[in-house]
């Protein structure tokens, strides 16, 4: 009996059988032909990253264990003890963490480039500088960069662009077509996109880089599992629906949030005010993602008034998920920054994120509403 299964099975095994010492010999001969382990490779594994792949149009992927993992892994293509990164200063706290408390214990340099200076940080490049590590749309603060601009310099100064794509999705905007070397997805987030995932990918312009962060992946044990594979591979399956939900919700409580008398300041790309607008909007031909961040009152009890005024909007540090969730940088995804470093970010006490799901609008706008009458 001929089975055609319309969805690829889960391949739940740690380990793969061979008929022979032949085949086991052609296992190694023919890379990509058959399996042997899991944390060298699975069926499910290889087409959650091929998928992304074909979605950035890269030369090749390779799936991790997370968004951070993929980081460590895009880094380490380039760098070794002894090297120089960049890191635009507006970036995930999370992503600074890894490169300042981990990689600089390992030999690496890090130093950071102001986003004002993103566009010429000639004067930051040292003779051992390798990398540049930027987002697309930056957390919190949701600044959107010209990343063929990024490119330009980083090629004019011999610095490879890692770009972490997380907040765009590549239903918005494709980094490798922009000059980027790597671009980098905290799957977890919008690419499954429901909440039940923690997984990274890891795309690359050219062939050789692809196979050395598969290399990398191998050999620190960075592999994701099968079944989180398949969970993803499935989230991707209905991305670029979502995406263009999420971009109109956002934009709608984004344009809700700016002219309440209780929010003095809303970052959101779609929004005219934005100063990326332009931008942004040519980057993602109309659609901005559902990521915002907005500014009450600077008061602990202020922001906890309104946390637990909101009834269908969960309190969550993480985001992209098809339901709606509020996070608070100051005290998760920044919290490793000094008291200095958050001021001058613009981090603040009542700074919040707002992850915006697929609901329907109206009914987020109401719970926004009954939040913010609260405080």
């Amino acid at each position: 009996m001929s089975i055609s299964p319309k969805v690829t099975p889960i391949y739940q095994t740690s380990v793969f059988t061979f008929e022979d010492l032949n085949a086991l010999e052609a296992y190694f001969e023919q890379p990509g032909q058959s399996y042997l382990y899991s944390r060298n490779g699975n069926p499910n594994t290889d087409e959650l990253a091929e998928e992304v792949n074909q979605l950035e149009n890269g030369q090749g992927a390779v799936a991790t264990s997370s968004g951070i993992s993929a980081i460590l892994t895009a880094v380490l293509v380039y760098c070794q003890s002894g090297d120089h990164v960049l890191c635009a200063e507006e970036i995930y706290g999370g992503s600074a963490a890894l490169l300042t408390q981990e990689l600089t214990r390992m030999g690496v340099q890090v130093s950071f480039v102001p986003m004002g200076e993103m566009y010429s940080f000639g004067n930051y490049v040292q003779a051992n500088t390798k990398v540049l590590l930027v987002e697309t749309i930056s957390n919190p603060m949701m600044t959107v960069l010209d990343l063929a601009k990024v490119a330009v310099e980083c090629q004019k100064q011999g610095v490879k662009l890692v770009v972490d794509n997380t907040f765009a999705s590549p239903v918005i905007t494709k980094p490798l077509e922009l000059g980027a070397d790597i671009v980098i997805h905290s799957v977890t987030k919008y690419l499954s996109g429901h909440s039940d995932v923690t997984a990274g990918v890891v795309v690359a312009k050219v062939t050789e880089d692809a196979q050395r962060a598969k290399q990398i992946v191998v050999a620190w044990g960075l592999n994701l599992s099968p079944f989180d594979s398949w969970l993803a591979a499935r989230g991707l399956k209905t991305l670029k629906l979502r995406i263009r939900q999420h971009s109109e919700n956002a934009l709608a409580l984004a344009t809700y949030l700016q002219n309440h008398p209780k929010v003095s300041e809303v970052y959101y790309p779609g929004l005219s005010t934005h100063p990326q607008n332009g931008l942004a909007s040519a980057q993602g031909k109309g659609w901005f993602g559902g990521m915002l961040s907005f500014r009450i009152k600077d008061e602990v009890e202020t922001v906890n008034r309104f946390m637990r005024g909101l009834t269908h909007i969960p309190f969550a540090p993480s985001l992209a998920g098809v339901v709606s969730s509020v996070s608070y940088p100051l005290g998760t995804s920044h919290r490793a920054l000094t008291e200095e470093q958050r001021a001058k970010l613009g981090i603040s006490i009542g700074l919040i994120r707002l992850s915006v799901g697929i609901e329907e609008a109206e009914d987020l706008i109401a719970d926004l509403e009954k939040a913010l009458a609260a405080i």
